[in-house]
């Protein structure tokens, strides 16, 4: 969208109709994560990421971890081989998921088939989206079903590397002039890099639009997902460094089929409901019901290495998940004039309810000991005194939400905008136990307040300065413990600047922001008693973020961005111990780096239209060196991987060749975070054949 365009966009309440959204390659013009408006994102004075389906296609990106490498100042935590899991910023994102502006906070590992975009919205959101957002959110936008459209859609099959297979569909058709039906469905069942890893998984949602008059109409969407793999936690570390194995060195069952699994089933189903009163005034009310299970058993490297010796103890455990809950979130839209200042307002409430069971049973850490360098084996039963320790009680959570929030920009001139907004939550968390223990009990209440201005001296180029707050509940999404129920939520804060540019006729985009982040107190165990937790610890993120988007001259589509992360605890009571022996004295975490997160990182990708339907290029990805924990002790390496990709595109069907990691470099993507070992390889050399047929 040119500059013009962006800035008239700005003064008008955006349409609520449902529509699908014309293709704005690499660099779209908005991004509703942002203030939950269409308001362009030269107008948003916090920095916003988005990863769109042009560029997730182009590098046939089909996990969450594939997408959001595309955005500068994330990093990647394996997850204990069972969810998405990312860190933004240097702070975990383990409970900022959305999926169209509703929390989807539930651990499984989400599926691409039926998203538009992935939106990031880097700091803390809470005025938006209560608890959590320490370094950012993700939301996944789905695709819509689209008016006005005859039958048709796109279908696609995809081999390769490891075993890869995966066919998908997207289909849609109008059903007279007041509803539209899409479905988008897709399945795969791949092997791995990784000795023994599988994936088999399918993914159905179909969705239905009704436009009941011009001015109201009602969007109902259904999602349907299973996911089953081996629960993956990568290889230990010796002497300062992953071990030097093959990249598929697995350090679980040797029949991990039967022993080390994880399967996830996610349902949910979602009614919005859009009404424009006037060309000032609209609404809009989601609904989401939603159902989650999870059922993981695990064989891990989680003890001591001997580098003596060379072994390492192993662990083994069980993990079932079952949570269910309702979203109920409605916004008022309103534009006017007051003061003589155009002002656009949003107005708004969420209420929700989640119920989550959880049991859990592990062996004592490192209950045996394998060969470091030849593993495979099957492993000892867990004992049967793990299943009747207090950890191992099930236990049942209910989270309530309450709150309220608004938000207002402001147009103070031409060149000056504006930004403001609060949010008030009453968040209680309630755990019982079902055998033994008592039930624990807190509730927070909490404002979250987030200021911006915004400073336009031409069309094409933004300049801002903001500052934002959010909170994280002890426990946030999970059970309280007696050590915990006591703590108060953690506060972070975030203060901003940056500089946003519409360049060559608004074809391109480049962002900046360079920022502060800090969560203070963060809960460390209580020195006199070592029961309790107790708010006394200071995380913070000096940082520098670059984006480039969108069209170069000849026809060359681009992403690229870097980040610049100074991530330390700067206050802490607590002591972590490393996992080599021999152990040595714990160590403080004051003055630490932050796990998993590279003080420099970077990407680059680039493609060509070279006319008659042909397209080339690729891209680079470099990966500062990280910590593998708060320890310090273990380093995981730098490293830059290369990626290829060509296209043929007819009017009917493509064809499109990506080849990722072409010069099969070794290196490690992510690991735990909390301990040494745990450290995941990346995938070696790949080879990917898509294609895919229109109609």
């Amino acid at each position: 969208m040119a500059a013009g365009a962006q800035a008239a966009a700005s003064t008008s309440l955006p349409e609520v109709t449902v529509s699908g959204e014309e293709d704005q390659g690499y660099a779209p013009a908005t991004a509703r994560s942002a203030t939950k408006t269409s308001a362009p994102l030269r107008d948003v004075p916090q920095s916003v990421n988005v990863v769109t389906e042009k560029l997730m296609e182009d590098q046939n990106a089909t996990s969450m971890e594939a997408a959001l490498r595309n955005v500068p100042g994330v990093s990647f935590n394996h997850g204990d081989g069972q969810r998405d899991q990312v860190l933004i910023r240097g702070f975990s994102a383990i409970s900022d998921w959305f999926v169209d502006g509703v929390r989807d906070d539930a651990l499984y590992f989400r599926d691409l088939s039926d998203t538009e975009r992935v939106e990031v919205l880097k700091g803390p959101a809470a005025v938006l989206y209560g608890r959590g957002s320490s370094g950012g959110i993700i939301n996944r936008v789905t695709k819509k079903p689209i008016f006005g459209s005859p039958f048709g859609g796109e279908v696609s099959l995809g081999v390769g590397s490891y075993g890869y297979r995966r066919a998908t569909a997207d289909l849609n058709t109008a059903i007279g002039d007041s509803m539209a039906f899409r479905l988008n469905v897709a399945g795969e069942d791949s092997d791995s890099w990784r000795d023994q890893q599988f994936t088999q998984r399918y993914n159905i949602a179909p969705s239905l639009a009704i436009k009941f008059s011009p001015q109201t109409d009602l969007l109902l969407q259904y999602t349907n997902l299973r996911d089953e793999r081996l629960t993956d936690f990568g290889v230990p570390a010796l002497n300062g460094r992953p071990v030097d194995v093959p990249i598929g060195t697995y350090y679980g069952s040797a029949h991990a089929r039967r022993d080390d699994t994880v399967t996830s089933k996610v349902q949910s189903f979602t009614a919005t409901l859009n009404h424009r009163f006037s060309d000032t005034l609209a609404v809009r009310n989601t609904t989401r019901w939603s159902d989650y299970q999870l059922d993981r058993n695990n064989t891990l490297p989680s003890g001591t290495t001997d580098p003596v010796a060379l072994t390492v103890g192993r662990t083994r455990g069980l993990v079932d998940r079952d949570e269910s809950g309702w979203f109920n979130q409605t916004d008022f839209t309103w534009r006017n004039q007051l003061g003589g200042l155009a002002q656009e307002w949003l107005m708004g409430a969420e209420l929700g309810v989640q119920r989550k069971r959880a049991y859990t049973v592990s062996s004592a850490t490192g209950y045996e000991r394998v060969n470091i360098f030849n593993p495979v084996q099957d492993p000892l039963p867990i004992p049967a005194s793990a299943f009747t320790a207090d950890s191992a009680i099930p236990s049942n959570s209910e989270f309530q939400t309450a709150a309220v929030y608004f938000q207002d920009q402001i147009t103070l001139s031409q060149q000056w905008k504006a930004l403001v907004g609060l949010r008030y939550d009453d968040y209680r968390q309630e755990t019982s136990f079902e055998r033994k223990l008592d039930t624990l009990q807190r509730t927070d209440r909490q404002f979250s307040p987030r200021a911006g201005l915004v400073w336009q001296p031409t069309a094409a180029q933004s300049y801002y300065v903001s500052y934002s707050r959010s909170f994280q509940p002890s426990g946030e999404n999970f059970a309280l413990s007696t050590s915990t129920v006591d703590a108060d939520p953690e506060i972070t804060v975030n203060q901003e600047i940056g500089a946003k540019f519409d360049l060559l006729d608004g074809q391109l985009n480049f962002t900046t922001a360079l920022f502060n982040l800090e969560r203070s107190g963060m809960k460390n165990t209580d020195p006199n008693n070592p029961r309790r937790q107790i708010n006394v610890g200071t995380q913070r993120t000096n940082g520098l973020e670059l984006a480039l988007n969108g069209r170069l001259p000849g026809r060359w589509d681009v992403s690229a961005g870097y980040a610049f992360l100074d991530a330390k605890m700067t206050e802490s009571l607590a002591t972590v111990s490393q996992l080599q022996l021999p152990v040595g004295a714990p160590i403080p975490v004051q003055g630490q780096t932050a796990a998993l997160t590279p003080r420099n990182s970077a990407f680059l990708w680039a493609m060509k239209d070279l006319g008659h339907g042909f397209s080339a290029g690729g891209g680079l990805n470099y990966v500062g060196e990280r910590y593998a924990s708060l320890t310090n002790r273990v380093t995981l390496p730098s490293y830059l991987t290369a990626d290829l990709a060509a296209s043929y595109k007819a009017e009917r069907y493509e064809i499109q060749l990506n080849l990722k990691n072409v010069a099969d470099t070794k290196y490690y993507i992510s690991g735990h975070g909390s301990v040494d070992n745990l450290i995941l390889p990346g995938p070696g050399r790949e080879l990917q054949l898509t294609l895919r047929a229109r109609f």
